[in-house]
C-alpha cells in the first residue's frame, strides 16, 4: 500500500508548474524524523504551547517514509535532507537520528534541551556526528506563559557560547505571538548574530511570518543592525514574506525546507484577520474543531487541493518571478546554500 495518494491533480501541478522550475538536486534543510513511540501523548492538564494541526498529518516519519515521500512527491529529482527529531523522548529521538544518518547518509542536528550544560551539548554533537542543534520553545521552563517565552529560554547563552566556538548550525524556531515582527524576537536574533558570529544560524519558517502582518518592520530593523540573517521558508506559503526575505537577505540566505511529515498535508493556506487558515478536504484529518487554523472545504473544492509542499514551492515560484531570480538563484535556494552551510559546519566541527 502506498504511503499516501498522489492524485491526478498533484501530478498535473508537478508536471505543469514545478518540475521544470526546480533544479535536479534538492536539499531539504528542515525535516523531522521520528517513530510513534518517541512522542508520548500529552499529559492531562499539561500547558498547551503549540497548535495541534501538525499532529493530525502523520503519527511518525521514519527515515524510510521520508525517502519514500521524496520519491512520490519529487519524481525525477535527487532529494537529500537535514534530519532531526521532535519534542518527546529526546534521548530516543537523538539516538534514532544517529541511526538514520548512518543509514541514509543525510546530515543531522542534535535536539537539545535548555537544561543541558553547553559542554554536554558539545559532547553529544561530537559523539553522534551531528552538525549542530535544534530545540523548541515548548522546552522552556514550564512556569513561563507561552506568550512570554524568549529565545534564550530554550537556547541559553551557555549553549550558544559553545556552539559559536564549534561553528555549529543552530535551527531557530522563534517563539511569541508576534512572530517575526515581535521586537523581543528581533532584538535577540540580532544579539545572537553579534555575540556568536560563528554560529551558522537559520531562522526557521522566515520567523513564522506566515502572513503579511507577521513581517512588520523586522527586515528593516535587521538591515539597520548590519548583521544579516539566513532563513528557511519551511511551511511558509506567504509570497510577501518570501519576497521581502529575498529582497532584504538575498537569494544566498534563503533555504528550502519541508517540515516533513507536516508538508505531506493536503491544504491551501489563506490569510484571514491577521492569521493563517489551512483549507483542507472534509474528513481527511478527523475532528478539526480544536484548531482555529483548520477549515474544511466543500468536496468539489477539495479535488483541487494539493500538497502543502507544492503550495510552498508555488509561492517561491511567484516570488522568484516577481524578483526576476535566475535559475542559479533558484538552485542556491533549493540546494546550493544548504550544501555550502553543511560543508562549512562539518569542516568547522570535525576538521
Amino acid at each position: 500500500m502506498a504511503l499516501f495518494e498522489v492524485t491526478e491533480n498533484d501530478k498535473r501541478v508537478w508536471r505543469e508548474e514545478l518540475a521544470d522550475f526546480l533544479p535536479d538536486r534538492i536539499f531539504d534543510i528542515h525535516t523531522h524524523v521520528y517513530l510513534k513511540n518517541m512522542k508520548p501523548a500529552p499529559k492531562p492538564g499539561a500547558v498547551k504551547r503549540t497548535v495541534s494541526w501538525p499532529g493530525k498529518v502523520a503519527e511518525d516519519d521514519s527515515i524510510e517514509d521520508l525517502i519514500e515521500t521524496y520519491r512520490l512527491m519529487f519524481p525525477g529529482k535527487k532529494v537529500e535532507a537535514m534530519i532531526f527529531g521532535s519534542t518527546g523522548d529526546l534521548g530516543a529521538m537523538n539516538r534514532y537520528i544517529v541511526e538514520c544518518m548512518k543509514k541514509s547518509g543525510f546530515p543531522g542536528l542534535y535536539f537539545s534541551h535548555p537544561d543541558e550544560p553547553g559542554e554536554t551539548v558539545e559532547k553529544k554533537i561530537r559523539e553522534g556526528g551531528f552538525l549542530g542543534t535544534k530545540s523548541y520553545l515548548s522546552l522552556a521552563p514550564s512556569y513561563l506563559p507561552a506568550r512570554e517565552i524568549r529565545i534564550f529560554d530554550f537556547f541559553p547563552h551557555a549553549q550558544l557560547k559553545v556552539l559559536d566556538r564549534m561553528g555549529a548550525i543552530v535551527m531557530l524556531h522563534i517563539p511569541r505571538d508576534g512572530r517575526l515582527r515581535d521586537p523581543v524576537n528581533v532584538a535577540q536574533m540580532i544579539e545572537i548574530r553579534e555575540r556568536y558570529p560563528n554560529i551558522r544560524l537559520i531562522i526557521a519558517h522566515i520567523g513564522r511570518a506566515y502572513n503579511r502582518l507577521d513581517v512588520g518592520d523586522a527586515f528593516d530593523v535587521i538591515d539597520r543592525a548590519g548583521c544579516g540573517m539566513t532563513y528557511d521558508f519551511t511551511a511558509n506559503c506567504c509570497e510577501y514574506a518570501i519576497t521581502e526575505c529575498i529582497r532584504h537577505a538575498g537569494p544566498k540566505n534563503l533555504l528550502f525546507g519541508t517540515d516533513m511529515p507536516i508538508l505531506r498535508m493536503r491544504c491551501r493556506r489563506i490569510e484571514e484577520n491577521g492569521t493563517y487558515i489551512n483549507l483542507v478536504p472534509p474528513g481527511l484529518y478527523g475532528d478539526i474543531s480544536d484548531d482555529p487554523h483548520l477549515r474544511e472545504v466543500a468536496p468539489e473544492e477539495s479535488e483541487k487541493i494539493t500538497f502543502f509542499a507544492y503550495e510552498e514551492l508555488l509561492a517561491l515560484k511567484r516570488a522568484a518571478a516577481a524578483l526576476g531570480l535566475s535559475r542559479d538563484d533558484v538552485y542556491d535556494i533549493m540546494c546550493g546554500n544548504a550544501l555550502r552551510m553543511i560543508d562549512g559546519a562539518r569542516e568547522s566541527i570535525y576538521g
